[in-house]
């Protein structure tokens, strides 16, 4: 099982937008919003990285497996990040207690960020994939 061109440039791109998403946000909450820095802020931007990670990969295996359930797929990783994420916040929630407003900002943030990452991943996806039928079935 190998990684494929396209694969790769999914994950590359997952990384460039995890990096600069990450920097920008943490120097924007420095210049604009002094004071308001947390000491988990790291977090954030890695549980997303990791999840995009999680997320290209099962796309993939849909891809090669079961093609024609990419959507349910899609609709499930979704369900799988809203509850991981809302976990992910109790946690913090109940056992750090710490700038509480600021984590679930911060974090609802990149949120939309991964959002609207993961939509337009999905539609090259699919773009490519309508690609590869066109050509087969000439």
């Amino acid at each position: 099982m190998g990684i494929t061109l396209t694969k790769k440039r999914y994950l590359l791109w997952t990384t460039i937008f995890a990096l600069v998403s990450g920097v920008g946000v943490y120097y924007a909450i420095e210049l604009l919003f002094p004071g308001h820095y947390f000491k988990w802020y790291p977090a954030i931007p890695v549980y997303f990285y990791i999840f995009g990670w999680y997320y290209i990969y099962s796309f993939d295996m849909c891809r090669r497996y079961t093609p024609n359930k990419i959507l349910s797929v899609y609709l499930g990783m979704k369900v799988v990040k809203m509850l991981l994420s809302m976990l992910f916040l109790l946690f913090y929630i109940l056992f750090v207690k710490v700038q509480k407003e600021d984590f679930v900002l911060t974090f609802f943030l990149f949120y939309l960020f991964t959002l609207l990452h993961e939509s337009i991943f999905f539609y090259l996806f699919e773009q490519n994939l309508k690609k590869k039928k066109e050509k087969k079935n000439e």
